[in-house]
Parts: structure tokens; C-alpha cells; sequence
């Protein structure tokens, strides 16, 4: 009889994790004492994936706000700096722009509206469609914005972002002042000086900004991408992917993970015998269909992994056979001519009608929302991942 389980998603327990630790034995030695424990048998092509947090956590990979606020000084001179296209967080964004305004005098802040990149609202697309605001084109000043929409607070966490990213800038000793556009090239009317904090746009956003006459324009992956007195860094992505650790300090994202992987696979290689792929993960990227968050306020879901996780499925849509290549057969019949059809398919179905509505998205984003999704961003404690069966097959006994 073939195997009825697919694919089993385990969140795996591990110790709390501190700078300093071994990440590569705590990872390697969690995962297998929890196999010994529940009978679990290993296999090539199983899958380990851990957060981003507790490699970044073991490699200590810290800064403070102070040393956001050396570095900001230095690049933009200590003067007026425009902050645009930041997201909503009181965790991802908040305590760099504490920072960003202990090294200004003056923080002129551009949101984007009607929500921010990962669909964070500060007001609904009804509101805005009631009061006859065009998102492409109108500048909005803060006092405008409030005329127009008054105080709205976000539906999950009840904030006023408007209100509470204003008082944070002051409060740091910085002058604020606020408006809304979705054109970059709206806050060079007020500075020529921009820090760009978009994520997933920002190479656009500074190109646009610097053709349109941008004297100092940098993005957030270049804010603590090398060390400020003796801080942590992220060579890549600087402030990007950074989360509050402290009122005071940071987590930045992790560096150097691809020798982490590696060293994981090698290990655990040596302990089973088996293929095991191994990955970092961080923000998942789906969309909430409720709140119209889209999840990924990390630069990239995988920041490293192993060879075996590259590219994307190669797979045939089932119900697209059993309806139309295959339809008037049934029983064991129908499901022989499916196996052997998945066995001589293609090595790339790419625009096969066969292979339409199959996601084609690289491996290591879908892998990584699974293991985002399993593990939960509380206190599950579960912040490794163990995947088996993920490149199983209908065919596969």
C-alpha cells in the first residue's frame, strides 16, 4: 500500500539561545535528540530550518539606538534628513527611527497612504475613496491628513502611528514634521537628504530619488552595515530586518549564515548518513486576508541554505490531469496513468498547460512561510524546524 503522509511540518524545541552559544551543535543536537524521542526516522532531502533570531541572538548580533544615531550623523551630516516609506511596527521600525532622530535635528517623515509597503493601513482605501484623495498624485500635510481622516487607529494594534512615530522624533530632540505621498520624489521639496527605509522597493525608490537630484541618499541597508564602536552590523542589509531587543538596543538580521548551514548539514550528515537541507528563515511572505498584511518586513524570507533548496517546484497540477488528459478513466487505472505521467514529466514544465496554477515561487520562500507559519512568532518555543516529505510526490511509496 503507498504511504498515505505527505508532507509533516515538526516544530522542534530548543534551549533559550544567548550570544555566545554554539548554534551549530544546539540546532544539530535539538534535532536529534527530538527524532530519538519520537521514533522519528531520518531521510534524504528531509529539511532544518531555524529563525533568523537565535542565529543572530548566538552571534551577538546586537547595536543600540545610539549607535543608529552615530551612524546617521556621520552619513547625513547631523542636519535635516528625510525618512520615507518606513512600515507601521512598534517592533521593526520604532526604535531605528529613535535613532535615525537622535542624529538629526530636524526628521521630515514621508508614510506612504493608505497603507505601508507590507500593507499596514493608516486608513482604509473607503476612506480615502470618500474624501476624493488621489494616492498618486496629493501630497498630504499632517494637517491636511488630520482634516481629512482625523485620528484612526491600526485594527490589531490600536496605535495612531501618526501620532506615536511623531512623538518619538521629538522626544529624541529632533524636529518632526509630517506628510503623506506615495512619489519619492515628493520629499526633495522639503530636503535633499533622504533616507530611504522601503524594503522590498528600495533600490527603485533611491534611483528615482538620486535622478531627481538627491544629494545624500541612502536606504536603511546602509545604516550599521559595518560596526559603530565595536556594534553588531549586517554587511548586506543593515537596519533591514533588524527587530527591538530592548527600550534600547536592536537585533540586527544575522550575517555570515551560509557557514551556518553548512556546518549544520555536515553535522548532521555525519550523525544519520542522510542528504539533510538545511536554512535560516525569517518572515514568511503571504498576505493576511483580514488585516492585508503581507508578512515579509524581512529583506529576503532565506538569507542562506543549502544547494538542494535552490530554484522552484517542478510540478504537475493534479486535478488539471484527472479533468483532462486522464478523464474517463477512474479507479487504480486513473491513479497508474497519473503516477506514470509525474514519473516522464519534464525536468521544466515551465508554460505546460499540465503544470498551470502550480506556485512558482523559489523553494526557500515557500519552505520559509511553512516554517514561519509552524513555528509562530510567540512563545511556542519551537524555533527550529524539522520538514520531512516536502519533495514527495504522488509516486512516492
Amino acid at each position: 500500500m503507498s504511504r498515505m503522509i505527505g508532507t509533516v511540518s515538526r516544530g522542534v524545541r530548543a534551549p533559550i539561545i544567548r550570544n555566545g552559544d554554539d548554534i551549530v551543535e544546539i540546532v544539530t543536537s535539538s534535532v536529534l535528540e527530538a527524532a530519538k524521542e519520537e521514533g522519528i526516522e531520518f531521510h534524504d532531502k528531509d529539511i532544518v530550518a531555524m529563525t533568523e533570531a537565535i542565529v543572530a541572538r548566538a552571534q551577538g548580533n546586537y547595536a543600540t539606538v545610539n549607535d543608529i544615531a552615530e551612524d546617521v550623523k556621520a552619513k547625513f551630516g547631523g542636519g535635516t534628513v528625510g525618512v520615507i516609506f518606513p512600515i507601521l511596527s512598534r517592533n521593526r521600525f520604532a526604535i531605528c527611527l529613535r535613532g535615525i532622530a537622535k542624529g538629526a535635528k530636524k526628521v521630515v517623515l514621508m508614510l506612504s497612504y493608505p497603507s505601508d509597503e507590507v500593507g499596514n493601513h493608516l486608513i482604509s482605501l473607503d476612506m480615502m475613496d470618500d474624501k476624493g484623495v488621489d494616492p498618486y498624485s496629493d501630497v498630504l500635510t499632517l494637517e491636511k491628513y488630520r482634516e481629512l481622516f482625523g485620528y484612526v487607529k491600526h485594527r490589531f494594534t490600536g496605535m495612531d502611528y501618526v501620532a506615536y512615530y511623531e512623538q518619538l522624533i521629538t522626544e529624541c530632540g529632533a524636529e518632526a514634521e509630517i506628510i503623506f505621498a506615495n512619489n519619492p520624489k515628493a520629499i526633495l521639496g522639503y530636503t535633499k537628504n533622504v533616507l530611504c527605509c522601503d524594503i522590498h522597493t528600495r533600490q527603485r525608490t533611491k534611483r528615482i530619488l538620486k535622478a531627481a537630484g538627491g544629494e545624500i541618499v541612502l536606504g536603511l541597508d546602509d545604516i550599521l552595515n559595518a560596526p559603530v564602536n565595536g556594534s553588531g552590523f549586517n554587511p548586506d542589509y543593515g537596519l533591514l530586518g533588524s527587530n527591538k531587543a530592548t527600550e534600547d538596543q536592536i537585533k540586527l538580521f544575522p550575517k555570515d549564515c551560509q557557514e551556518v548551514v553548512d556546518a549544520i548539514h555536515d553535522k548532521l550528515y555525519a550523525a544519520t548518513g542522510k542528504n539533510i537541507e538545511v536554512m535560516v528563515y525569517g518572515d514568511g511572505a503571504f498576505k493576511d486576508p483580514v488585516g492585508k498584511i503581507w508578512e515579509l518586513a524581512d529583506p529576503v524570507v532565506s538569507p542562506a541554505y543549502t544547494k538542494g533548496l535552490e530554484g522552484t517546484p517542478n510540478e504537475l497540477k493534479l486535478k488539471y490531469l484527472a479533468d483532462n488528459d486522464f478523464k474517463d478513466l477512474s479507479g487504480d487505472e486513473l491513479k497508474a496513468a497519473i503516477k506514470e505521467k509525474i514519473t516522464e514529466k519534464d525536468s521544466d514544465l515551465f508554460g505546460q498547460m499540465a503544470s498551470e496554477g502550480t506556485t512558482p515561487r523559489q523553494l526557500t520562500d515557500l519552505i520559509g512561510s511553512l516554517c514561519d507559519l509552524t513555528s509562530g512568532s510567540g512563545d511556542k518555543g519551537t524555533p527550529i524546524v524539522f520538514i520531512q516529505g516536502y519533495f514527495d510526490n504522488y509516486t512516492t511509496d
